[in-house]
Order: structure tokens, then C-alpha cells, then sequence
């Protein structure tokens, strides 16, 4: 009975908000929902295989449905290593090999699933690709990194994405009844215009799949993310796949989720694992009521927005 009445009240819930978005013009039919939901980061230890890897997503994504992720991802290059080296060889067409186990695993565990991303291959061009599929098998979006991971530090890390990547050039954002989602990934974290974008689009949640490496994570990866989180009063999410020593490129690992507050509510060692959390909308919007920076900018002084985004 009790099982019936939330599922019922649930529903009454996004009536309510369908009404509302239907009057007021607002896209944004998360924003009225008060409510929790589960959120799932697969932290996931990338094998030279792609087979390997694509075997492993529907067990990993059942584990997390089973105790009730409704949003569920994996992280930067899951299918693949990291690595220019890799980029193109890995590089397939979207839709295609990895993009086709993705929906058939959402379908099959009703969850929406976040890609983290794999190197997409369209017109000679390799891409660092992220898609998102809905709970249906339906592909919502296809992101593709905007800021491409180019630095020299010193006696400590050079790497050059654009030596084999192109970037893209749309922002992308997806609607779920329980919040609007957008998507970077990992060097676009550094990047606080798309953020703040994002937020002023309605996103609630960000997520980041990401591989920051052992001098950029140290150093950066739970401070980006708290910067992200505070200064536009969401959820940020980082995912990444899990430290493998031997690798060329190795990932910090940490796989992250901060809360509006700047506190950090799920995070993960270095081995592979599921972190999950508990996504408060009802705790997002008290802090948004107690510290209204975002109703107190000043848009005739200064603006950041978007020039392109998304296509369906």
C-alpha cells in the first residue's frame, strides 16, 4: 500500500510540474520537483580490450539499477584506453559497436545511462564523444568534448589531445523527471562559462566523466569540482575510470560528487567501484533561497551565454 501511494504521489507530482511548464513556457520541468533520486558513478577499470570493457557495462549498470540508481555513468574513454595513441584506433561511428550496448543496457535496466565518453570517428575527424540514452534505448544527446586537454607542466605531465582530437562545438543538456542535466567532459570542468550555462539553462545536476592524471588530480580534482558546485548552487559529478598503475596515461581515479554546499556527499578510492548518491533537490533549493546569487547577478553589468547548443 505504502509502495503505491509514493508511486501514485510521484506521478501526481510530475502532472503537477507538466501543468506548470505548460503555463509558465519553462522547458525546465525538473525544477518543481522536490525530490530525492539515486545517482550511480561507475568507476571503472578500463581494459586494452574493447570487448573486455563493453562485456562488463551490463552488469556493472544492473549492480547499480538493483539499488535503485535512476542515473547511471561511466566514465571518460570506458570502452578504451586513454591516450592519443588510442584515439584513433578505438575511433568508431555513432551510432555504432559501443553506442548500440549502451541503449540496449538502459533499455534493459530502465535507467538513463550516461555514456562517459568514447573517440568517435565522423569524416576523418576523431571526437571525444559522450552520448546519453534514455530509459527506452532512445539516444537523448551526443556531446562532444569543447575544450580539448592541451598542457606542459614542466618535469611533470605534457599531453596534446588535439595531436589526434578535434573539438566539438555544441553545449548539450538532458531533461529526466527528476531534474535537466548537462554535460562536460574532464578538461571542460576547468571551464566555469559552461557551468554557469548550464545552471542558467536549469541544470541541477552536472557530469563530468573525467580522467585527470596523477599531478592534475592531486592537485585539482575535488577543487574544480566544489568551485563548479558552490558557485552555481547544483549537484557536480566527476567520473572516473579506475587507476591502473601500468597504463601510459594514469587516471587520478577519485570518482567525485559535491553538493551544492561544496561538501563532498560520495567519493571513491582508486580501484574500481559504484559510488552512489542521494540527489536532494528539496537541500538544492533551500540553498539557492539562503544565498540567492543567482537571482542577484547583475545581467546589466556582465553575461555569459551560450553561442551554440545542442542539436536534437
Amino acid at each position: 500500500m505504502r509502495f503505491t501511494f509514493a508511486v501514485d504521489l510521484q506521478i501526481h507530482q510530475i502532472r503537477q510540474c507538466l501543468k506548470v511548464d505548460v503555463e509558465t513556457g519553462s522547458s525546465d520541468v525538473g525544477q518543481c520537483l522536490t525530490m530525492k533520486f539515486r545517482l550511480a558513478l561507475i568507476q571503472l577499470m578500463v581494459s586494452p580490450l574493447k570487448a573486455n570493457n563493453l562485456n562488463r557495462i551490463g552488469t556493472l549498470v544492473k549492480e547499480a539499477a538493483s539499488r535503485g540508481a535512476k542515473i547511471v555513468s561511466l566514465p571518460e574513454c570506458f570502452n578504451s584506453p586513454y591516450g592519443t595513441k588510442y584515439f584513433r584506433e578505438n575511433a568508431e561511428r555513432i551510432p555504432g559497436e559501443s553506442t548500440k550496448v549502451l541503449s540496449e543496457t538502459a533499455k534493459e535496466f530502465g535507467v538513463y545511462l550516461i555514456g562517459g565518453s568514447i573517440p568517435e570517428e565522423d569524416n576523418g575527424k576523431v571526437y571525444n564523444s559522450c552520448t546519453v540514452f534514455a530509459p527506452d534505448g532512445s539516444m537523448l544527446l551526443k556531446y562532444r568534448k569543447i575544450h580539448l586537454f592541451d598542457i606542459d607542466v614542466p618535469g611533470k605531465i605534457t599531453f596534446q589531445e588535439s595531436e589526434t582530437l578535434s573539438p566539438g562545438n555544441q553545449l548539450c543538456t538532458f531533461d529526466t523527471p527528476y531534474c535537466k542535466v548537462g554535460i562536460g567532459i574532464c578538461y571542460d570542468l576547468r571551464f566555469a562559462e559552461l557551468a554557469q550555462i548550464y545552471t542558467q539553462k536549469g541544470c541541477q545536476l552536472l557530469i563530468y566523466p573525467a580522467a585527470f592524471n596523477m599531478t592534475t588530480g592531486p592537485a585539482h580534482w575535488e577543487l574544480l569540482q566544489k568551485a563548479r558546485a558552490v558557485d552555481n548552487q547544483v549537484y557536480v559529478a566527476a567520473v572516473s575510470p579506475a587507476r591502473n598503475d601500468k597504463s601510459s596515461y594514469v587516471a587520478w581515479g577519485h570518482t567525485t560528487v559535491v553538493n551544492p554546499w561544496g561538501e563532498v556527499v560520495a567519493k571513491a578510492g582508486s580501484e574500481e567501484t559504484i559510488i552512489y548518491a542521494d540527489i536532494d533537490l528539496k537541500y538544492l533549493s533551500d540553498i539557492r533561497q539562503q544565498i540567492p546569487v543567482l537571482k542577484q547577478k547583475r545581467h546589466d553589468l556582465y553575461r555569459v551565454q551560450a553561442v551554440q547548443d545542442c542539436k536534437p
